[in-house]
């Protein structure tokens, strides 16, 4: 209490603190101050590995070194918020692959539309953006829905990309906004661009890089065995390649 004080707005704890654990401290707090000792309550499931909770006791447990060594740290936040907080949280690789994949989907609706402006605070939503914002706060106010929240944000990049060539200015429109709300769950806050690069190691970057240059030089010449050539090695290195109006896009899975 001397660092903290006696009253809390919030307090979290895993489901199997409620009782006793949780209980006590309300008897222990409340008695002692005479004063409500928390206004809500947020008990969270648990995170499980072939369906035991992760322990250190059971010695089944990875650190967040561990996850972030192989995964942007996007992709583990959006793990965890794709499954809501009282719900358990099914740990393994396919599922971290399943969160690369669909915050991948997210940027891809991003590249090319970003810039400055994206990063713009102020922004006058159309009616289409208002209903989307809409959607967006009832799901969280629905309990921190966050699952919700997220087909909301997948709504909007489906606009995005079916507004690209018929009206550009309502995709930047819709980006922007995406840009915003996701900031709201902490996700999508990297250059499109650079998301990509995050945990290549050394050498990495350059190499996929040259290769692109390489297969862009080699369409400019029609030479179509070579550019496919060099699509089939980007292929090999989990690197997928989007030609579009722009150039050449990139992207990893």
């Amino acid at each position: 209490m001397a660092a903290l004080g006696e009253h809390f707005d919030m307090h979290g704890g895993g489901l199997d603190l409620v009782f006793p654990h949780h209980q006590n401290e309300i008897a222990q707090s409340e008695g002692v101050t005479g004063k409500k000792f928390v206004n809500t309550w947020i008990h969270v499931g648990f995170v499980q590995i072939d369906h035991q909770k992760m322990s250190k006791s059971l010695g089944n447990f990875f650190t967040l070194r561990d996850v972030l060594a192989k995964y942007p740290a996007e992709v583990l936040r959006y793990f965890l918020i794709a499954s809501h907080y009282r719900s358990p949280i099914h740990y393994s690789q396919e599922n971290l692959q399943a969160a690369q994949a669909a915050i991948q989907r997210l940027y891809i609706s991003l590249r090319g539309l970003e810039g400055k402006d994206l990063e713009l605070e102020n922004v006058n939503f159309s009616a289409m953006q208002n209903e989307y914002q809409t959607k967006f706060n009832v799901a969280m106010d629905d309990d921190f829905n966050t699952p919700n929240a997220l087909a909301v944000l997948f709504e909007v990049a489906r606009e995005i990309n079916r507004f690209r060539v018929v009206d550009p200015q309502k995709a930047f429109s819709l980006a922007k906004f995406l840009k915003q709300q996701a900031g709201v769950l902490g996700i999508l806050q990297l250059d499109p661009n650079k998301f990509w690069k995050v945990g290549l190691k050394e050498g990495e970057l350059e190499k996929i890089e040259e290769l692109v240059a390489a297969r862009n030089q080699a369409r400019a010449v029609k030479n179509w065995v070579e550019a496919d050539k060099i699509r089939d090695v980007l292929l090999n290195l989990g690197v997928f390649i989007n030609d579009n109006p722009r150039g050449t896009d990139w992207y990893r899975h």
